[in-house]
């Protein structure tokens, strides 16, 4: 994965649309990007994995979360791009519209979170490499990242190594994210589709923060 993250080009991280993302995202889109099976599925999840009570940056965020709505958190901060789906988010505590394809490094002190989520959104990062690598500035050691990813995007505002890619794909880039970033153990991957063949596919790749790099 170490061999493939150096190899990558510009061209790789090319989409159709190239037009400021904050144009695209003006429009508020208060709908699921995947069926109710993949977000339960996600959902249980979250149950099983964060720590309760914990301190979660939700990524690339936008109106609805995923996590178990009797499970408390403690600070659930939302980074996004529309002000209209963060404020209709009732999981958050905190939130900022911010563009990571401007500007990669993510407006929080280090060793502030316990998880980051990263939920059906991490093909339209331009700059992904960068964001991991402060993702991990921003995790306490120790805590977890969580990629999850279907088979639905925007093709055009999704990265071309995405779109050239099948879902085993999908995970080896995730990993090398992952990997290139320097700071996170070995990550590792999971299908939680619920059904096959009946309901959205669900894939899942994560990975925890070195206590050292």
């Amino acid at each position: 994965m170490a061999d493939a993250g150096r190899k990558l080009g510009p061209e790789h991280f090319e989409r159709v649309d190239e037009s400021e993302d904050s144009l695209f995202y003006t429009q508020e889109r208060l709908v699921r990007h995947i069926d109710d099976e993949a977000c339960n599925a996600l959902t249980v999840w979250y149950m099983n994995n964060l720590p309760a009570g914990g301190d979660i940056l939700d990524l690339m965020s936008s109106w609805v979360s995923h996590l178990p709505p009797d499970i408390q958190y403690g600070r659930i901060a939302g980074l996004g791009m529309n002000a209209v789906e963060l404020e209709a988010n009732p999981r958050l505590t905190e939130s900022v519209v911010h563009d990571l394809t401007v500007d990669p490094v993510l407006p929080y002190e280090d060793g502030s979170f316990d998880a980051c989520l990263i939920a059906v959104s991490v093909q339209y990062l331009t700059k992904p490499l960068e964001v991991f690598a402060d993702i991990a500035r921003v995790l306490k050691p120790g805590g977890i990242c969580a990629v999850s990813f279907s088979n639905r995007m925007f093709p055009t505002k999704a990265i071309a190594l995405w779109r050239s890619m099948d879902d085993h794909g999908h995970a080896q880039i995730v990993g090398c994210y992952f990997v290139e970033a320097g700071w996170f153990e070995q990550p590792e991957f999971s299908d939680l589709s619920p059904c096959p063949g009946q309901t959205d596919p669900l894939y899942l790749v994560t990975a925890r923060k070195k206590s050292s790099p």
